[in-house]
Formats: C-alpha cells, structure tokens, sequence
C-alpha cells in the first residue's frame, strides 16, 4: 500500500513537468550541449545534429518539445535575428573592397543562374510565379560555411577565394530584398505607389542604420574605453533596434539584423566584444533555431508522397548543379584554374543562413507550404555537408598559390616600389610578444600618421621538419590572435593596417 500511495504521488509530478516550461528547457539545453558534440566526432556539421534531434523531440517525434509554446518562439525568434546578424557580421567588407568588380561580377552568377532555375523547378512542379521567385531567392544566397577551413589551409588571400567571399554580400542582400518583395505580393500590398513608398523608406532606413549604427558605434566604443559589458549590450540593442526598425517600414526583421551586422562589423573588428557577441550566439540561440525548425519537420509525411520527394531531389540538384554554372562563368570570364574554380563552387554550395532563415519566413506567411520547408531544409542537410567535404579536399592545392601571392606580398610591403610616388609609407611592426605589442603598435601608429602611411603587423609562426599538426594549429592560433589584437589596435588609434602572417621552417639535424 505505502508503494501504491508512493507511485500515485508521483504522477501529479509527471503533470507538472510536463507543463512547467522548465522541464522541456532542460531537455533543449541538453540537445544543443550533447548532439553537436557527437556529430563533430563523426565529421558531420553540429547543425546538421542539432535539426535532427529537432525532429525526434518534435511533434513528429516523441512530442517533448513543442513548437508553438511560448518559450520556444521567443528563443526561435531571437535565435533567427541573431543567425542573420551573425551573418553580415562575419562577411569580410574589406575583402569586398579589394576585389569588388570580381566579387560583384561572381555575385551576379552567384545569384542570377541559381535563381533562374530555382524559377523553373517552382514552375515545374506548378508553383505560381510568386512562389517560385521565392524559391529562386532561396537558391540565390549561399553562407561561407567552410571559412574556418580555408582560413586553415592559408588560403583565405588566394584571389578566387577572395572573390567568393566578396560574393556573399551580394548574394546575401539580393537575395534578403527579393524575400520582401516576395512577401509584399504574397500579402497583395505590393502596387506602383506602395512599391515606391517601401524602396523610399527602404533607402532612408538602410542609410541610417548602415551610416548612422556605424558612427554610433565607433563613438560609444571610443567613450567606452575598455567597458566591454557596455559595448556588447550595445551591439545586442543595435541588432534588435534595426529588427524592429525594419517590421516598422513593412520588410522582414532579419534584413534589418542583416544589415545590423554589416553596420557594426568595422567597428567590432576581431576584438573581444566580437568574441563575446558571436559566442551568445553560437552557443545559446542560433542552436535553438535549428532545433526549432527540426521541430516543423514532417519526414514521415514527406516519404509518403512521390511528387514532394521528386521536388526535394530537383532542389538539392538544381542548387548544386546551378551553383557549379555561375563557378564555370567565373572561370571562363576571370581566367581561374580548375582548383580555384572548383574551391568556388564548394564555398558557395552551402544553404544555411540566410536561406534558413527566409524559408521560415516564407512559412510563417504561407508562401512555402510544410512540404517546400522540408525541402529545403534537407537542402540544407545535403549542402552543408557536402559542401565544407569538397572545400577540405580541393582547397589544399591552392597553399602554394596562396603563400607564393603572401609572400608576394609582403616583399612589396617590406620593399614598396620607389617607381611611382603615390605609394604609402609602410611600417612593418613584429609582433611576437603580446605584454610589448600595444607599445609597439602606439609606436607605429605615430609614425604612420605623420608620414600618411599604414602599419603593417607582421608575425610569424614557427614550423619544424618533425612538428606535429597539433603544434603547427597552436603556433598559427598564437599568431594569428596576436595579428587580430593589432589589428584592434590599429582600428582604434585610427590607423590603416594590413596583418601578415608569415611560417618560418626550421630545419633540425639528426
């Protein structure tokens, strides 16, 4: 009896858990600290995992974790500004600018061929012509997901690496303004005279928050001196204030966190308050995200219809083969080699991003139906991994190019050419001993404002003959963490600079 009495008593429990929002984030919390792990070690993207336990604890799953309570749409929300944000964050403007007519002409392959078929596969499985744009915009953008990966090998200043980068932000703005449009027609409140007035406001918006979010920044940043707990609330009030600036005018959030992100970008830099913003993110949020869209996936409901299969598999291989046209137009046009060729076409497979986040939109207002969103969600599974697998495997044989042009580079930067007038005076500062690089840097930066000239922070990573891979990351890790510190540095005592990473070899006798 006192057993009975004992099991009767825990079943009010097991009500409550289930109803106290607690419980299911517990279990959310354990999903996005256990699967990533496990995914990494079997050499699949965390995301990947992440979307997949979405599915399980799901509606269609084990029905733990619901995705219309409270609790999941604010993270779900939050985590989808944070994921666009994050994106414009990472895009590298001043790689844009050093090959912007390159970046813009691979920017529009990258859109216009993946777009065009993307219209097509909607029109042939009798999509309407709005529904079917949409899916060409979803084509159109792509996320450097394989980045850490080239940036590894050393390759990142190889010039058709540059240029995909550069890419990204055409694609991704392109494509984000085609969504509003999209959106306006699905909500039939697109005419001449509503289509001027958004583009106006559009304008007038786009201009505040890119001009007004960057001067804003550098001056509270600069006011703040070293308060780095101030400086990330501002960031995160920036994001959120252009989210809503952005519904105010009649466009989608994660444009304005968009363009929040590439706001900000020059003024984070690669200093810690940019760590500390990117690490909420990636840890907490943008995880959420992806377990919340697992949550809308319906697998079960999918294999059982022929035509939505068919469609996922036109998708999956009109992206692909779309993406590998607009790397061969590059190719042709720009000269590059088959390697380069090929590292462009991996960088720019994979969907994530901005793609993710404007196929929930699309959702959310009936624009995609529940089966278009599995689709492109396993779109995304299938890119994101095959994706990052090529670029590991095609880029390394872009290391001797990439270092030939560095060390290119540097002898011109070290030895610039008396030819021609016009040339800025070089500062080359060392950069090995991280208690006396502020002090060198303060140096330079002197020298550099009274001769108009630019410093260049110089480090160099050491490489034995017998050295492990373990020790060769470590050493480049050190360097290249001293180099962004500089380059900090250099930003806020407002001068240009130009880091250099240089592996010097050293060859042991026996």
């Amino acid at each position: 009896m006192e057993f009975i009495s004992q099991l009767l008593a825990l079943e009010p429990t097991t009500k409550v858990l289930g109803k106290e929002p607690i419980f299911p984030f517990a279990i959310l919390l354990v999903v996005i600290l256990v699967v990533p792990i496990i995914f990494e070690r079997l050499r699949l993207p965390g995301m990947v995992g992440l979307l997949i336990a979405g599915v399980v604890v799901g509606p269609h799953g084990w029905n733990i974790i619901n995705s219309n309570s409270a609790m999941m749409k604010l993270l779900s929300e939050i985590g989808l500004v944070y994921l666009m944000f994050v994106a414009g964050l990472e895009i590298d403007i001043n790689q844009f600018r050093h090959t912007t007519n390159r970046s813009l002409g691979f920017g529009s392959f990258a859109f216009g061929v993946p777009l065009v078929v993307g219209i097509f596969v909607g029109r042939i499985f009798g999509f309407d012509w709005n529904a079917s744009i949409f899916i060409g915009s979803l084509f159109a953008s792509h996320t450097l997901l394989a980045y850490p990966i080239i940036n590894r090998l050393g390759v990142v200043s190889n010039e058709a690496v540059t240029v995909t980068i550069g890419a990204t932000v055409f694609t991704d703005i392109s494509a984000l303004l085609l969504l509003g449009v999209c959106l306006a027609v699905h909500t039939g409140q697109l005419n001449p005279s509503n289509l001027i007035t958004l583009l106006g406001w559009l304008t007038i918006y786009a201009t505040v928050v890119l001009v007004g979010f960057d001067w804003a920044g550098k001056e509270f940043f600069r006011r703040s001196g070293e308060d780095e707990g101030n400086q990330f609330l501002f960031v995160l009030l920036a994001v959120f204030l252009a989210a809503v600036g952005a519904q105010l005018i009649g466009v989608e959030k994660i444009v304005g966190a968009f363009l929040a992100g590439l706001a900000v970008n020059e003024t984070l830099g690669e200093g810690p308050v940019k760590e500390k913003v990117v690490f909420v993110g990636n840890a907490l949020f943008i995880p959420i995200f992806f377990v919340n869209l697992g949550l809308l996936v319906n697998l079960a409901a999918l294999t059982r219809n022929i035509n939505a299969v068919q469609l996922t598999l036109f998708i999956v291989a009109g992206l692909i083969v779309s993406k590998f046209i607009a790397a061969l137009l590059a190719k042709l046009i720009y000269r590059y080699n088959w390697q380069e060729a090929v590292t462009m076409w991996s960088l720019s497979i994979p969907q994530v991003g901005a793609t993710l986040a404007a196929a929930l939109v699309g959702y959310r207002t009936g624009v995609l139906s529940e089966t278009l969103l599995t689709s492109v969600i396993i779109l995304m599974l299938v890119t994101s991994t095959l994706g990052p697998l090529i670029t590991s495997r095609v880029a390394v044989g872009l290391s001797l190019n990439s270092s030939l042009a560095k060390i290119h580079s540097g002898l011109q930067s070290v030895c610039p050419s008396t030819g021609s007038g016009s040339d800025r005076e070089k500062i080359v500062v060392p950069i090995y001993n991280p208690h006396t690089q502020q002090y060198l840097i303060e140096m330079a930066a002197l020298l550099a404002k009274q001769s108009n000239g630019k410093i260049i922070p110089l480090a160099i990573a050491t490489a034995a003959a017998h050295m492990d891979a373990p020790q060769l990351e470590a050493s480049l890790q050190r360097s290249e963490r001293l180099l962004a510190r500089a380059n900090a540095l250099s930003r806020v005592l407002n001068v240009d600079s130009d880091p250099l990473l240089r592996i010097m070899m050293l060859l042991l006798k026996e």
